[in-house]
């Protein structure tokens, strides 16, 4: 088997392969740190690689294959972890110069919870300082690039992790989500990637909390290889005190490709959002799919206002609350656009901070009638594709300029304030050949059904064997 055939395998596929004997655990590891090796230094995907450890984990899981040894679901297959999720005695920085030295003493619930199941883990992933905007980039490591072209941006905060996967670097990803952080760099780099319902992945131990608004979730080439990842890191743990009650969830199995009588809600703009015009296009164009497959598809027609302005108060409040203590000392070590964001969080008066709050449960009250109507709604994921690597923002959308242009993630954080599971998979590509995402969003704790309906679009449009041009 080449390097080739090993480095873009689905994870469900490797491990069956080395559960069978057919593929060993350092074949794998060698053919992905050949990669890393080759690619890193053009895409910086990885901040920190483990490459010893991982050879020697391989090693370990090669033995246990031979001796007959129980074999746990992720046995011997590669996972990456984004930085700023807690790795024991592996240095999580937060894309951060305060913390470029700090070494956890613990791993996060999910970290400890791949490791039991026989991941070995290859590395960090890039991530913006503490993971505040929705590109990669950061003062102690630089950008991460886009694997379809290395001028644009990989997307944030996830971006290492999205665009690794893409890669060939490693076949999982762990991504956390705090306003768009697994769905944006997943449509920007081409990757399948989930925001689980929230308390449905268990979060901690670690920094930033993110309060409610942060998911911990999987981000993959394949919905068949997510639904394996969360079967591994989801359910109940009582460290979490907003962890959801069920344990033993299968998603593998219900990842039936028949979605006839599903009811589909279709939103091009929320009601207020830009779209670029190509984007409109593409993920349009996907409903085709979903009436192939026997959807019963609508235009949602609703109504709702803009949360950005909601977000942006509780969401700098959230961020002021962590670094707030460092800012006199670090201040002119850090991102100047995070100062700006945390200044502006620490000026929030309390009772505006409470406005934002009960603006957030009536967006709620605006939100769960439109899934009694519809199974899942559709929207596309981002306004804009990939942009250039030089900028940490747009300043057009479909010909209008200034304020209402900045917002190129319209679509994402509204769903972190529902706490709604939503997924982001590819739907297509410009005519520059960057990926286009197309979200899917389900009903309260609706996961099984994100992964179903995205699982059946899968087989009907696949997109995992689409290679970004790195070869």
């Amino acid at each position: 088997m080449g390097i080739s055939d090993i480095v873009y395998m689905p994870a469900v596929e490797m491990a069956a392969a080395i559960r069978e004997k057919r593929l060993s655990p350092v074949e794998v590891m060698d053919a992905i740190l050949a990669r890393i090796e080759r690619l890193n230094p053009k895409i910086n995907a990885y901040c920190t690689l483990l490459a010893e450890d991982a050879k020697r984990q391989a090693r370990e899981a090669e033995a246990l294959v031979m001796q007959g040894g129980e074999l746990g679901r992720l046995h011997g297959v590669p996972v990456s972890v984004k930085d700023l999720v807690f790795t024991k005695g592996v240095r999580t920085t937060y894309g951060s110069r305060i913390y470029e030295n700090f070494v956890p003493d613990k791993d996060n619930i999910v970290v400890e919870r791949l490791k039991a199941a026989g991941a070995i883990v290859t590395g960090k992933t890039n991530t913006p300082e503490f993971g505040f905007m929705g590109v990669t980039d950061n003062l102690l490591f630089g950008p991460t690039r886009n694997p379809w072209n290395l001028g644009r941006h990989a997307g944030g905060s996830s971006g290492g992790a999205a665009s690794a996967v893409v890669a060939g670097m490693g076949p999982l990803a762990v991504g956390t989500d705090g306003g768009g952080s697994i769905r944006i760099p997943s449509s920007f780099c081409g990757a399948f990637g989930l925001k689980p319902s929230y308390g449905r992945v268990p979060r901690g131990p670690g920094l930033p909390d993110w309060q409610t608004l942060s998911h911990t979730g999987p981000i993959t080439r394949t919905v068949a290889d997510a639904a394996l990842m969360m079967e591994v890191i989801a359910g109940r743990d009582d460290r979490d005190i907003y962890s959801l009650s069920e344990i033993g969830l299968e998603y593998l199995s219900l990842l039936d490709g028949d979605l006839k009588g599903i009811r589909v809600g279709w939103s091009p703009d929320l009601s207020y959002a830009l779209v670029d015009p190509e984007v409109l296009v593409i993920t349009t164009s996907a409903l085709r799919v979903f009436e192939s497959l026997g959807a019963n598809i609508e235009d949602a027609g609703f109504e709702l206002e803009n949360q950005g302005p909601v977000f942006s108060v509780i969401w700098a409040v959230t961020i002021a609350s962590e670094v707030a203590d460092k800012l006199e000392e670090w201040r002119d070590k850090m991102n100047p656009q995070l100062v700006r964001t945390v200044e502006r969080g620490m000026n929030v008066r309390a009772i505006d901070y409470a406005y934002a709050a009960q603006a957030r449960k009536e967006f709620w009250s605006k939100i769960q009638p439109i899934f009694e109507k519809y199974d899942v709604l559709l929207t596309p994921t981002l306004s804009v594709p990939a942009f250039d690597i030089s900028t940490y923002q747009v300043t057009e959308i479909a010909g209008v300029k200034g304020e209402p242009a900045l917002d190129w993630t319209p679509f994402t954080y509204p769903f972190n304030f529902t706490g709604q599971p939503a997924a982001s998979v590819p739907c297509g590509w410009t005519e520059d050949g960057l990926p286009v995402g197309l979200q899917i969003v389900g009903g309260r704790f609706a996961d099984a059904t994100v992964l179903r309906v995205a699982a059946a679009f899968e087989e009907a449009a696949p997109w995992a064997d689409k290679y970004p041009p790195l070869d």
